[in-house]
């Protein structure tokens, strides 16, 4: 391991110190603990310890500088890699009981399971509409309440005069409503903060988030995103949607909940990594849908996070269940609009239809468009830069959650003290006229029959502002309050997203974009001669919208389906792709995106579509890990509780290997077994001396293995006498016998695809005679996923 000595240490460094506090911390707060490599005694037994960070300016021995004439150092992340996280199994286990049940399964059984899925994917779609449906009633109601309340007590003291007192109302009225939203967030489910898609990107990605699809984690995301857009902070209710509809599809898959201790019995047959993951992109997909009233976008979402996967039949069940969710959102709303049938409210948020003359775009209009796609990226970068250092700040001083609450109710406070201000100082005043369709239209200090235009941005939901921007007549907003409109809500939202509450980033991004692509739009019917051709500003809004959006979280597939669906016009298509692929090259230049940002930050090991360009010089040898704890096909009870409750180590894949009887040879491999199938098997007392003894015993089946998942017991909990300690277990119809292997020379970018395509956990390396040589995890190929800095690094590192 030459290649990485410099910045790894494989020694027994936690032994020699004995220092407890010598340790690396994480970005997210974690101690990453040193730990050992030991090798046992006798057997085949090998422990591995995890990498340990060390001095970047450690010297490298002799030894390892002579070994092959490799680099120096690689460039990689280690320091951000955090040990809390696991993989998940995607591939299927194909030992022996599972062959077995497939074998005997008929064909009316194999249709049976597609109905069942189909079912499944029906009953997602139709409950994340109805949580949509809720949300968005109850924002409706009690923002309505607080609005009429403050709008009352503004209209009051204008005339008496004291507007301070009304100031006052409003910023405790948005205190008090995001500290309850942020108090059951903080204290009872951080997972639920934010908007939950970096989460949800990692769990489609292959990793383990602890609690992020709990039920718990449902009820909490729910309330609080209630509570963040009620207490006026600059987020949205859209974002959250694509986590709850996670979590409903991870609950409804398994038929049971391990939150409320209830199994209904029923999908049993479900309960497993590799078809929960299918429904949890269902279920994404309908939040996506329900959302923005985007079906297709929500399917190309999906598509986006886990193209890997795909198959056409799972295409058409994530279509249905996002068909399903938007239907059902409409049909209920239309209800409560007291116009039963009129299913005219897609989503969450109704941009309502571009469908006047005014509104086509023009041939010379494209290179314009593609500018303010190029403004959408670097007002982008700079806010995800802004975010950026701002969670760092959080992460190293405002990680205590009674500091977590303060600073929500702080930012809340100021965030309707900035919109009072705001309002109060603007002379903005337009006509109130009949069509003008302002929910809460405040008249201030403007003459009679007018509004206060700038309280039309602030004094509102900010679903109702972004309608307002895009369809509001020309001359309705002045270019002065736009633009300081534009600037207190960019750096408002920056500061909002990232507090620990439940909201969203796609709605600010687009109130943003929309306001100062109004303003663009104002500012060119100005310095032209012939205005007209410039007529309607609400198309710039939605370009500028477009441009903002794809600036922050750099989608663009789903993004531009998501605006042409949300738009209801396939005219502006065209335009929307060019703004965000500029918007996406812009940015990328100069920061990644915000969910990519928060995911790093994280330290998740996630990775990503392709493996790093300039990679093809290393082999599976430079990356893996070894040696290897591997597992003999029978093995001592004994042995494998050690290697089980070894807190230095905590695999979760070992190599299972076998000793042709009489041979000097060394062992060679037969097969993969999991950590969690150890444990049942030692749950179940799956020993060949009681097996002989008990000629009743029942034969362990997968039903059981299925009724551990997902929270498999840890191996404290698991009793071995000593007698049992003595006993042999026999792992050869447990095992997987066909685990996937690669020599020691694979690329990289080979390894990389296998684990990609394949939704691998553990890759073995062999050499030539099917030993094991060496184990490739996650962690090992996030490891060595260089950015744009460490590929220069390693030009410099080879010259």
């Amino acid at each position: 391991m030459a290649n990485i000595a410099k910045k790894v240490s494989w020694s027994s460094r936690a032994e020699e110190s004995g220092a407890a506090g010598e340790r690396t911390l994480l970005l997210n707060g974690s101690e990453q603990p040193r730990l050992s490599r030991q090798l046992s005694g006798g057997g085949s037994v090998f422990q591995i310890g995890r990498l340990s960070t060390v001095d970047l300016e450690e010297e490298i021995t002799s030894d390892e500088d002579s070994l092959r004439g490799r680099p120096k150092e690689i460039p990689h992340n280690e320091k951000l890699l955090s040990l809390k996280y696991e993989s998940l199994d995607y591939d299927n286990i194909e030992n022996q009981l599972f062959l077995e049940e497939e074998r005997r399964m008929s064909y009316m059984g194999f249709r049976c399971l597609e109905i069942s899925r189909w079912v499944v994917c029906g009953l997602i779609g139709f409950l994340t509409g109805l949580i949509a449906c809720f949300i968005d009633i109850a924002v409706e109601e009690l923002a309505g309440i607080k609005y009429r309340v403050v709008k009352q007590n503004i209209e009051k003291f204008t005339e008496v005069g004291g507007l301070s007192i009304s100031l006052i109302l409003w910023a405790v009225l948005n205190a008090s409503i995001v500290m309850l939203g942020a108090i059951i967030v903080a204290f009872f489910e951080p997972i639920a903060s934010g908007s939950g898609i970096p989460q949800i990107k990692c769990y489609l990605n292959g990793v383990k988030i602890p609690r992020v699809v709990r039920l718990k984690t449902l009820v909490v995301k729910v309330c609080g995103v209630i509570c963040s857009v009620v207490g006026g902070l600059a987020v949205g209710k859209e974002g959250p949607m694509i986590h709850s509809g996670a979590v409903v599809a991870a609950g409804v898959s398994q038929g049971r909940s391990t939150s409320l201790k209830r199994d209904f019995k029923i999908f049993e047959y479900f309960r497993r990594d590799t078809e929960k993951r299918d429904f949890v992109s269902a279920g994404a997909a309908a939040g996506v849908s329900a959302a923005f009233g985007a079906p297709v976008g929500g399917v190309l979402f999906a598509l986006e996070e886990g193209a890997s996967f795909w198959n056409q039949m799972l295409t058409w069940r994530i279509f249905f269940a996002s068909m399903i969710s938007t239907f059902t959102l409409n049909f209920f709303l239309s209800i409560y609009h007291k116009n039963p049938g009129d299913l005219s409210n897609p989503g969450l948020i109704n941009f309502g239809r571009f469908e006047s003359d005014s509104g086509a775009y023009n041939l010379y209009e494209i290179p314009l468009f593609i500018i303010m796609g190029a403004i959408g990226g670097l007002l982008g970068a700079l806010f995800n830069v802004l975010n950026y250092w701002l969670t760092i700040f959080r992460i190293r001083y405002v990680h205590r959650p009674c500091l977590q609450v303060m600073e929500a109710m702080l930012v809340a406070a100021v965030t309707a003290t900035v919109s009072f201000t705001m309002i109060y100082f603007s002379n903005d005043c337009q006509p109130l006229g009949p069509e003008h369709n302002e929910e809460y239209p405040l008249q201030l200090f403007c003459a009679d029959g007018e509004y206060n235009s700038m309280a039309t941005a602030f004094f509102n939901t900010p679903e109702r502002s972004v309608r307002s921007l895009f369809h509001n007549q020309p001359g309705t907003y002045n270019p002065l309050t736009l633009g300081l409109f534009t600037l207190t809500y960019f750096f408002l939202a920056c500061w909002t997203y990232g507090l620990a509450v439940s909201a969203g980033v796609f709605i600010p991004s687009l109130l943003i974009g929309a306001a100062w692509g109004r303003l663009f739009g104002i500012l060119l019917a100005s310095i032209t001669s012939n205005g007209s051709i410039w007529a309607d500003p609400g198309k710039y809004a939605l370009i500028g919208a477009a441009a903002q959006l794809g600036g922050i979280v750099r989608m663009t597939l789903s993004l531009t389906v998501i605006m042409v669906e949300a738009t209801g016009n396939v005219t502006y298509g065209l335009p929307i792709m060019l703004v965000l692929m500029t918007a996406k090259i812009v940015g990328d230049y100069f920061v990644e995106g915000l969910y990519d940002i928060h995911i790093k930050l994280q330290s998740v090991p996630f990775l990503h579509l392709e493996a790093p360009a300039t990679s093809h010089w290393l082999t599976a040898r430079e990356v893996m890990g070894s040696p290897v704890t591997c597992l003999n096909r029978i093995e001592k009870v004994g042995t494998i509780v050690d290697i089980l409750s070894n807190t230095s180590t905590n695999h979760n894949g070992f190599p299972v290997v076998v000793q042709v009887t009489g041979s000097d040879e060394p062992a060679k491999l037969c097969g993969l077994i999991l950590r969690s199938q150890l444990i049942v098997l030692l749950k179940h007392k799956v020993f060949v001396e009681l097996a002989r003894s008990r000629l009743t015993q029942r034969k362990l089946q997968l039903k059981d293995f299925r009724d551990a998942y997902p929270r498999f017991p840890p191996i404290q909990s698991i009793h071995v006498s000593q007698d049992e300690r003595e006993c042999m277990m026999d792992l050869t119809e447990f095992m997987n016998a066909t685990p996937y292997t690669v020599p020691q020379e694979t690329s990289l970018p080979r390894v990389f695809k296998l684990f990609r395509a394949l939704g691998l956990r553990h890759l073995v390396v062999v050499d030539d005679e099917n030993r094991v040589v060496g184990l490739v995890t996650r962690k090992d190929l996030a490891r060595y996923h260089l950015g744009k800095h460490g590929l220069e690094e390693l030009q410099v590192a080879q010259t």
